[in-house]
């Protein structure tokens, strides 16, 4: 196995702060098509890992440089008139450590900025001129040619002098000879990229003439990503169907473009379960389609590419065993009953997200086992009984200038733990609003997916409220009205300390420093009881200022679980407040923010607060803190958590979800297979 994980590929961005308005909707366009989408979770996009270079000033740099994270990394520089016009941004682009695997793509978003070109790690190479691009078709533009050098620098073993074709992506246009949409369409494919620039992203080989389904034709489609242009006739054409056949034999990519005018009787069964775009029937085939085509096809042939280097890798590690077979798309019945019939593999590993039970109800009925990297139908029950608390919140915007994360990577990451831990039959516990988080409706209707699955009243979500929380107002009550079946709400009560200075069946707000201390004990109170009840805790992210408790909210957390031996498991890579306490285990220099000064200074009315709860000996303690952090016993603390002090440690400063997610599935797992021999041990 090898010695750290690394994954295929890894995408990293450098840009000047003036210059956010060009770049930020470049970014935000370009990660979405790269990082799975926050609002549809089971989507099957891609989920390359992002890192994001930039400062909050026009003369600051970022921290650091790109590192080569992954076995390909490319690195895309983002020059202007502002990094060229500073002297420190022109130092720190000329020094990018532009080796190795770290490639460097530079995107200039003036002419100015090509003056890069002419020293450092930028020297002679080409650049992607931005500001070329037509405003209207700006971003499908930037995802082809953003997407292009990803495809090239990940995936295509560049030699020098190569130029051009010899790296492109080459395009297979599947279509029917009969009825004008499908050769139409083709024909505006292929002469839309002989006669632009993109003829450098990409090969098109038109259909022979279908007389005789040839070697040639065999070899293309080897070779090729293969565009399907679905017209009302094209599924009921034999040189069609063969086609696709192929394209699925010899495993391709593949994307479906839906052209229909009217009717399709029999959508051709092996040509679904790939992606599907859908364009105008009518010529001529407009530019803004034919983008939206040639995007799709360049991504999701990064997506086969990067699926199938992610398995193998994974397998590895050994997170997969060596006896199965490794695919880029959920399994089809021709692949499974080829399996069969060979009789030598019976298992097969598919991208994440994993398909629901009853799609593949009928792969165990054929006898061969499939799976996730990080899920199998046989870990089903594999958490049954545990009970894991999740306290995970996002940074700021700007918090991916010291970690180097998106902000919606916070989200992912909850949204990926939760699918997990339910799918393994755990208790989630969630303390605080759930409405105002991103993965709240996700989490809730896996939770009632898993129901049925299970065929179980039993609830699986727990959600537990500090008062005055619950007291809040109707859209509360109606909210959790919804979701009965399959959350249970956990109403904590309010503390006997502070009990006859309120009026218990009405809202407080936390608009004084004295209501603000009610709502501090209210706050300590939930965590106190939700953390006695779960048997682990998992933390990433968590707001360093802005919060309504003593202190910031996760750091609390951590500190009860640890002062109450539970298990709890730090993502120190994501930022916030649990990056901070990672800095401190690690035995890095104390970070100033987990310091009293430092919250005092970034909360406002935060000092009076102190004042009144240090008054009742509430308050918040933060060198009595500091004494648990850098006193804590690591191997203690990993070996509560299942895992060797290594592992913790490589926990704590990860920045791939994947990576994460198996190490605290491993640890999760054996500390349930502990409460299973316990419980035996007291029958």
């Amino acid at each position: 196995m090898s010695t750290r994980y690394q994954p295929p590929l890894a995408v990293h961005f450098v840009w000047h702060p003036s210059d956010n308005d060009l770049v930020d909707p470049i970014l935000e366009d370009v990660s979405t098509h790269l990082s799975r989408n926050v609002d549809r979770p089971f989507s099957r996009n891609l989920n390359i890992p992002l890192f994001l270079y930039s400062s909050n000033s026009p003369a600051i740099v970022p921290s650091d440089f790109p590192q080569e994270l992954a076995a390909q990394n490319v690195l895309f520089v983002f020059t202007s008139i502002n990094t060229r016009g500073h002297d420190s941004w022109n130092d720190y682009i000329q020094s990018l450590p532009c080796t190795g695997s770290l490639r460097a793509v530079p995107v200039a978003l003036s002419h100015e900025g090509l003056g890069h070109g002419e020293e450092g790690c930028l020297k002679s190479l080409n650049f992607i001129r931005a500001y070329e691009w037509p405003n209207e078709s700006m971003p499908q533009y930037a995802i082809l040619a953003m997407a292009h050098e990803i495809y090239r620098h990940g995936f295509v073993e560049i030699k020098e002098g190569d130029k051009g074709k010899s790296s492109s992506i080459k395009i297979f246009l599947s279509h029917a000879k009969s009825g004008d949409t499908g050769r139409l369409h083709a024909e505006a494919i292929k002469a839309f990229i002989d006669n632009t620039n993109i003829s450098h992203f990409f090969d098109a080989t038109g259909i022979s003439p279908g007389f005789k389904f040839d070697d040639e034709i065999i070899k293309h489609i080897k070779e090729s990503t293969v565009v399907a242009i679905c017209s009302d006739a094209y599924s009921s054409r034999y040189w069609c169907q063969r086609e696709i056949l192929s394209a699925k034999e010899l495993h391709r990519p593949m994307i479906a473009v839906d052209c229909l005018e009217d009717y399709e009787d029999r959508i051709f069964p092996a040509g679904s379960n790939v992606p599907c775009v859908h364009v105008t029937p009518a010529s001529p085939f407009s530019e803004s389609d034919i983008l939206r085509v040639l995007s799709a096809t360049i991504l999701e042939t990064i997506r086969h590419h990067y699926a199938l280097k992610s398995l193998a890798h994974y397998q590895a590690r050994g997170w997969i065993s060596n006896d199965c077979a490794l695919v880029s798309r959920p399994p089809e019945i021709r692949q499974l009953l080829a399996l069969k019939a060979e009789g030598i593999i019976k298992k097969i590993c598919y991208p994440e997200p994993p398909i629901y039970s009853e799609e593949a109800d009928w792969h165990r009925q054929l006898e061969i086992d499939t799976f996730t990297p990080l899920w199998s139908k046989s870990e089903d029950l594999s958490l049954s009984g545990l009970r894991v608390g999740i306290s995970i919140s996002d940074v700021p915007s700007d918090g991916f200038i010291e970690n180097h994360l998106p902000t919606s990577q916070s989200t992912r990451l909850a949204q990926d733990l939760a699918r997990h831990l339910l799918a393994r039959s755990a208790t989630l516990i969630y303390g605080g609003d759930l409405r105002k988080d991103g993965f709240t409706e996700f989490i809730l209707d896996e939770a009632g997916s898993l129901k049925s699955r299970l065929n179980t009243d039993e609830i699986h979500v727990e959600n537990h409220l500090a008062w005055p929380i619950y007291k809040a107002n109707r859209e509360m009550t109606a909210w959790r009205s919804n979701y009965r079946a399959v959350m249970e709400t956990v109403e904590i009560d309010i503390p006997d300390d502070i009990a006859s200075d309120v009026d218990k069946e009405n809202f407080l707000p936390p608009s004084t420093p004295q209501n603000k201390y009610y709502w501090s004990r209210c706050l300590t109170e939930m965590r106190l009881k939700s953390i006695d009840s779960s048997h682990a805790r998992i933390c990433a992210g968590g707001k360093l200022f802005g919060y309504n408790g003593k202190m910031p909210g996760v750091l609390e957390e951590i500190l009860i679980a640890i002062d109450k031996k539970k298990p709890i498991y730090l993502l120190g890579a994501f930022g916030g407040i649990v990056g901070e306490v990672c800095k401190a285990l690690r035995g890095e220099p104390y970070p100033d923010k987990l310091a009293e000064a430092w919250q005092i200074t970034h909360n406002a009315g935060y000092v009076d607060l102190q004042a009144i709860a240090r008054a009742h000996g509430m308050h918040a303690q933060y060198e009595q803190d500091k004494t648990v952090f850098t006193g804590i016993d690591i191997p203690t603390l990993s070996e509560n958590a299942g895992l060797d002090e290594k592992t913790y440690f490589r926990l704590m400063e990860t920045p791939f979800m994947d990576e994460c997610i198996h190490l605290i599935m491993l640890g999760l797992k054996k500390l349930t297979s502990q409460l299973a021999k316990n419980a035996r041990k007291d029958e």
